[in-house]
């Protein structure tokens, strides 16, 4: 099988796309996939990590304001059509896929143009702008949440796969959670709650954390918190000026980033997080509890209807961004964490939301596609 798969910008587009390229490879091993990308998004370093070769094309996201940049933007996205259908000639693919984003509407435009077969994965409960623009043009689309069914009127063919993810359900015995929590730094005898905000963090978030920990109502609990690259020095140096050392913290360990985040989904008690697809995904997979604090610029405020996935069946709880203050958060952290019935059944009700055998699902849709 030939395939080029569409995916720039975030991990949340890439790493989906990712995900279904290994599938087919693992699948059908002389197959040739090729992925178009940017030359400026996180696809430039993740794709070809991954081992797959990127072609780049111009074609830039924009916001929905009438600027002159705005303008440019959409119109050298809407050329780079010439150079997508140019890559399609040449490399001659059974299939295009894409995981939503910008870089979708030229390839997929090209694509469509030279009668290609065409499959596009929304991750999140709402689809995306160019998700929606294409629905009625592409063969099917395989959607992260059954919520995003109904938001796909004009479309042919969907069908709810779940959305690809490298976090696992990992049964652990005391002794391995032990081990996780003291490889973190973190006490034997106390829940733990994981609060992150995205690889850059989210300063909302963080700000109620560090109200928190100022104002000790972390005495029952302990916190593990990704609190973004950009923003951890940030929070350590204003710690520093409350006499605190962010190395030295009563019930809380700060870092900038969690490689292992996998181990700490399945080791933690409860997540404080924004709501992108990945994070609903990745929360139901592992079976746990989330407050989510959507964030409020998302197009179409689609993560929180992401939230909404788990919150609406009694598996989370929502705050919104422009209410939340260390007292709101702090008494939905206590509301859960004291409660170990209450953590247990909403743990539970969280697992029966993951959709499984997510890249066994999408990988025999592309084949009935491509037939």
């Amino acid at each position: 099988m030939r395939v080029i798969i569409a995916a720039a910008g975030t991990g949340g587009h890439i790493n989906p796309g990712i995900a279904i390229a290994n599938k087919i490879k693992q699948e059908e091993n002389n197959s040739e996939i090729l992925f178009i990308g940017t030359t400026e998004g996180l696809e430039n370093d993740l794709v070809p990590r991954a081992g797959f070769d990127l072609k780049p094309i111009e074609a830039y996201g924009f916001n929905r304001k009438i600027t002159i940049r705005n303008i440019k933007r959409i119109i050298k996205t809407l050329r780079s059509k010439k150079d997508a259908k140019k890559i399609l000639q040449e490399f001659k693919p059974d299939i295009v896929i894409g995981t939503g984003g910008y870089i979708c509407m030229p390839v997929f435009l090209a694509a469509i143009s030279l009668k290609i077969h065409t499959a596009l994965h929304e991750s999140n409960a709402f689809p995306g702008a160019s998700v929606k623009a294409l629905s009625g043009k592409v063969d099917e689309i395989f959607v992260g949440f059954e919520d995003a069914k109904k938001r796909l009127p004009k479309a042919k063919k969907v069908v709810v796969t779940g959305t690809p993810t490298k976090v696992e359900k990992m049964e652990l015995s005391m002794e391995q959670k032990e081990s996780i929590k003291s490889q973190a730094g973190l006490k034997e005898d106390l829940p733990v709650v994981l609060a992150f905000g995205g690889s850059q963090g989210a300063r909302s978030i963080n700000e109620a954390l560090m109200d928190i920990i100022r104002n000790h109502k972390n005495e029952k609990y302990q916190l593990i918190w990704a609190a973004g690259q950009s923003q951890y020095d940030i929070i350590k140096e204003k710690l520093e000026d409350d006499g605190l050392s962010i190395q030295n913290l009563k019930n809380a360990k700060i870092v900038p980033y969690i490689y292992n985040m996998g181990e700490i989904l399945n080791m933690c008690d409860l997540v404080v997080a924004r709501s992108g697809a990945m994070t609903i995904t990745e929360l139901a997979k592992v079976g746990k509890p989330g407050i989510f604090i959507p964030l409020p610029y998302a197009t179409e405020n689609h993560q929180e209807y992401n939230a909404r996935v788990l919150a609406d069946v009694g598996a989370g709880k929502i705050i919104l961004d422009k209410d939340l203050n260390e007292s709101i958060l702090s008494k939905e952290i206590d509301d859960i964490i004291s409660n170990p019935e209450k953590l247990k059944k909403m743990g539970e009700i969280a697992k029966q939301i993951e959709v499984k055998n997510v890249e066994g699902k999408i990988y025999e849709e592309i084949k009935k596609i491509v037939g």
